[in-house]
């Protein structure tokens, strides 16, 4: 066997457990409920966040649906554009509740949500209940 070589053959422990000193300090247990951990109990129930409820009003205007290939070499995008009087987290609200209802990825670019693929009718749905008027712009 060549000395450069590393063996696979099992070879010798670490010689001591990295954690074997903390035993010996009689810490307390750690607290089942900890934030950030989801529990059993936690994990079926929604997490409610004040931030990401969409406010819905009469009337807050038209936004144009849109679905395009351009630059994208070939693949459909829906582009939702036009929105007046919203800022960046709510769009980000917006498009996280439109990723997890069509299962697909989007972003906001500029102003717009892109979302993968065609999903016209479900965007559109999303957009009524926040108050919106969507109009399906383009071909």
């Amino acid at each position: 066997m060549r000395s450069d070589k590393i063996t696979t053959q099992g070879g010798q422990s670490l010689g001591q457990n990295p954690f074997g000193a903390l035993a010996e300090l009689n810490l307390p247990a750690g607290k089942p409920g900890l934030p950030g951990l989801a529990t059993p109990a936690t994990r079926s129930a929604p997490i409610e966040n004040p931030k990401s409820k969409i406010e819905n009003s009469k009337s807050r205007g038209r936004v144009d649906i849109r679905r395009t290939t351009a630059g994208r070499g070939g693949k459909t995008v829906t582009l939702v554009t036009g929105f007046v009087g919203i800022g960046l987290p709510e769009k980000e609200t917006l498009c996280q509740k439109m990723r997890s209802v069509c299962g697909c990825g989007g972003t906001v670019k500029d102003g717009e949500i892109e979302i993968q693929g065609d999903q016209r009718e479900k965007i559109a749905a999303i957009l009524a209940a926040a108050g919106f008027r969507p109009v399906f712009a383009g071909g």
